[in-house]
């Protein structure tokens, strides 16, 4: 049987996710990481992407809209703004946010901050539409 560990996934409205996992990949913004029981400890921050959870021989994603993960000894935690599980995606809803997003990145006059909210705001998105329909 496969070693396991504690993993807690937390956003502000709730714990999203609390139990014992074999292994748990993430996306950092130094790329992705593979977390195995006995995993080096470590704190690093999140990039916008997907987490993947391996429990009892079967593997589960979820969206992640960046924050961090912090790997003890026993235990690893995901600490995040938002997580969704992917028949929690409203499809149509992330395809209009993209659709948005796209048309203020494409819009010449607008203010640079703009562009860059609108890029996380696609990312996003995009991550969302991704999970939602399992292409990753």
């Amino acid at each position: 049987m496969a070693s396991t560990f504690q993993l807690e996934v937390v956003t502000p409205d709730r714990k999203f996710f609390e139990d014992e996992v074999s292994m748990v990949t993430v996306r950092t913004t130094e790329g992705d990481v593979g977390i195995l029981k006995e995993h080096m400890p470590m704190v690093a921050p999140l990039d916008i992407g997907v987490i993947k959870i391996k429990q009892k021989g079967k593997t589960v994603m979820a969206t992640c809209a960046g924050g961090f993960v912090s790997v003890d000894e026993d235990k690893t935690t995901i600490i995040t703004d938002a997580a969704e599980w992917p028949e929690e995606i409203d499809i149509a809803r992330a395809e209009a946010a993209a659709k948005r997003a796209e048309e203020r990145i494409n819009h010449g006059d607008a203010k640079e901050i703009d562009v860059v909210r609108a890029q996380i705001a696609l990312n996003k998105a995009l991550n969302r539409l991704r999970v939602a329909k399992d292409d990753d």
